[in-house]
Order: C-alpha cells, then structure tokens, then sequence
C-alpha cells in the first residue's frame, strides 16, 4: 500500500531534499553514531570474541618463555587483528575500548618482562600504540562510511516518498485533464446537436399546424429525413471516436492495400475532376495491422485531399520504407489551412466544411495511435497539404510481451 502525506509533510520533504547538507565528522553526530550499537543485534557476542581474542594473546604471550623472540614478535603482531576488527565494527569508540582492554590485560605481561627483557616490553608498548591507533583510524572511515550509508537510504527514502506524491498528483491531473475534454467533448456535441434538431423541431411544427401545402409537406418531409440522417452520422461517427475498437492485426501488403482504397475513392475523384498519382508502393516489407481499419484512416485522408482540391488538380499519395516503419505520404493541391487552425485538425468535431462532422481526422489519428503510429499534417510549401502518416511495420508489443520476428 503506498503512503499518503498531508502537504505539510511534503512540504517538509522537499525542504529536505533542498536544504543543503552540511557536513560533519563522523564523531560530532552523536545522533547517527548512537545508532551503531543498537542498529548490531549480536554487538555483544562480537565484543565478547574481540575482547576473548584480546585476553588469548595476553595470555599467550604471559607464558611464552623470553627466548621465543620469533613467537613473540607473532603474538605482538596478532594484536593487530582485535583493534582493527573492533575499529571496523563498532567505530573509533570500539576501537579506543579494545585497546584500553589490550593495554590492561597486556599490563602485568609487559611489567614483567620489562625487568627480564625490557626491549621486548618496549617493542609491545609501542606496536600496541601503532596498532591502537590504526583501529581508531579505521574506525573513523568506518564510522563516516556507516554515517554516509545512512544518508544514502535516508534520502532514497524521502526521493521515493516524493515520487509518489508525484505521481498521485500527475495521476489526480490527468483524470482532469480527462474530465475537461470529456466536458468540452459533451459540449461540442450538444452544439452539432443543436442545428439538426432546430430542423427537425420546424419541419414537424410546420406538419403539425395542418396548414401545408403538397409542395411544404414534402419539403419538411424531407428535411426530417435528412437531418434525421445527419444525426445518426454524427452519432455513429462519435461513438467510433469514443469507443473505437481494439485492432485485428494481420500482415498484409501495403501495395495491395493502398491500391483497393485508391479504387474506391477514384468515384469521388473523376466527380470531382482529380487524377490520383500513386507513387511507387512496392514495400520490401509487410504490415501488421488491422487492415479495414487502416483502409478507413487512408479512404477519410485521400477523399479530404480529393474534397480540398479546387477545381482540375491531383492528389499524390507516396509511400517510403523507413528503418523499422512505413510511412505514407498524401498530398493535395487544395488550398491548404490557416495557421490559427493548423493545431486544431485533430480535434473532435473541428471542421471547415459546412456538412462535416468534424471527427474523421479525430477517429483517423485515433486508430494510429492505436497501431503505435503517427498522424500528422501541414502546409505545403507552394500550396495545399500534405498528411502525413508513419506505420511500424509491427504491432506494438504488450507489457512484458516479447518480439518475435517472422521473415515474410
């Protein structure tokens, strides 16, 4: 279950993250150092085998006789091993008890043989100051390693607390930013709405008085069936904008595919007076797809451009084996559109046509996106549009789904 924090709590994150950090020795943070004793569930069974280890080379060392210079210059170097170990577990405090420990357990042993060999007392004095003292040391990086450690997880800590109160704020804004374009959406609709039914409502208020003549009757007959139609259009275009359907994706070939649409919408260009230049659509590869529903984008694009062409012209369509897509190119000879309208063509129910509905390009650049594409569209240099779409040959992938490829 993932956290909640109230804003002052955030607030206070942040300040953490932002504040910035002064640096202290190790031994001056008192908070963090008494932490290692605690943070060591078996502290005193590691103190009880350095200080047990301790008390073995005293002991040792006690009952060697003073000729075994070797096997005592061995045990003096064995100290070594206690006061670093106790410098590199439990810091520069441990380190300093050891050798405290050491140096008293060692005492009577050095008294002693500062009367019978007082070179060897001397030699452990000063190689337990040498030794003592590279513990301490050692204690102090491994104090600092330990405190910096604990600021690394702390502030990982904190980074994740706030990542995801971020993300439960961009989470909140999006559903937002959904219900604002729903709410335009709605709006939008009930004004396309509006026009038809205001015909609808005259026509049958026209019928209702009983006044008509023949000729009005049929009139207001026919503006009812006509919007009536209008309404059913608009509707069904909108709900496959609301509610398109997943693709079936097939492989097919983009040749084929681009010359069956090119066939049905020459009906549309010899009405009128347009020529159809398809460039060449010999692709080296196939298409994963969903192809009724990529007949539907490229049919609404190449019947705009035909629409857009004003009087005798050509509409180009040209496709280009990209690395890894297809893209396909549609270009008209029409007048193009006004840059305070280029980043509207998308938008649902945006149209400039005074019996367009306003959602082909909506439901277009919807089935691309769902097919991991592209849909895009713009101005040509001399004049007319050209749209723009780009394909992967391959379907997006799923999460977690892997890409198997086939050779075709």
């Amino acid at each position: 279950m993932q956290p909640r924090f109230s804003a002052s709590e955030s607030t206070g994150t942040l300040s953490l993250l932002l504040e910035p950090r002064r640096t202290t020795p190790a031994w001056d943070n008192k908070q963090t150092m008494s932490t290692v004793w605690t943070n060591l569930g078996n502290a005193r069974w590691k103190a009880a085998y350095i200080g047990a280890l301790i008390l073995i080379l005293a002991v040792a060392t006690w009952f060697t006789p003073p000729r075994a210079i070797e096997l005592h210059n061995i045990l003096h170097h064995l100290n070594f091993l206690p006061l670093m170990i106790a410098g590199m577990i439990f810091g520069w405090r441990g380190a300093l008890w050891a050798l405290l420990f050491a140096a008293m357990v060692q005492a009577p042993g050095i008294a002693h043989h500062w009367r019978t060999w007082p070179m060897d007392a001397q030699d452990q004095i000063v190689e337990l100051a040498i030794f003592g003292t590279a513990g301490v040391i050692a204690g102090f990086l491994s104090d600092r390693e330990r405190v910096q450690r604990i600021r690394v997880e702390t502030t990982k800590i904190e980074l994740e607390q706030v990542y995801t109160e971020l993300r439960q704020k961009i989470d909140q804004m999006k559903k937002a930013e959904r219900l604002s374009a729903v709410g335009q959406l709605a709006a939008s609709l009930a004004h396309e709405i509006r026009n038809p039914l205001a015909s609808i409502s005259g026509a049958a208020g026209i019928l209702k008085r009983g006044h008509a003549s023949p000729a009005n009757t049929d009139e207001c007959l026919g503006i009812l069936e006509k919007e009536s139609n209008r309404l059913n259009k608009l509707l069904t275009n909108f709900l496959d904008f609301a509610r398109p359907r997943l693709p079936r994706y097939q492989r097919v070939d983009p040749g084929t595919l681009i010359e069956s649409v090119a066939s049905i919408a020459r009906h549309s260009a010899i009405l009128h007076d347009v020529e159809l230049v398809i460039d060449d659509t010999n692709s080296k590869h196939a298409l994963e797809c969903d192809a009724e529903q990529l007949k539907q984008v490229l049919l609404n694009l190449i019947i705009n451009a035909v629409q857009a062409t004003e009087g005798r012209g050509k509409v180009y369509i040209h496709t280009l084996d990209l690395q890894g897509s297809l893209r396909i190119d549609i270009r008209d000879e029409g007048s193009g559109i006004s840059q305070d309208h280029q980043d509207k063509i998308f938008d649902p129910f945006f149209t400039t046509k005074e019996s367009g509905t306003g959602l082909g390009l909506a439901i277009a650049a919807n089935i691309v996106e769902q097919h991991g594409g592209i849909l895009t569209g713009e101005n040509n240099l001399d004049k007319g549009m050209t749209f723009r779409l780009e394909l992967p040959f391959n379907r997006p992938l799923k999460p977690g789904e892997v890409a198997v490829t086939n050779e075709v």
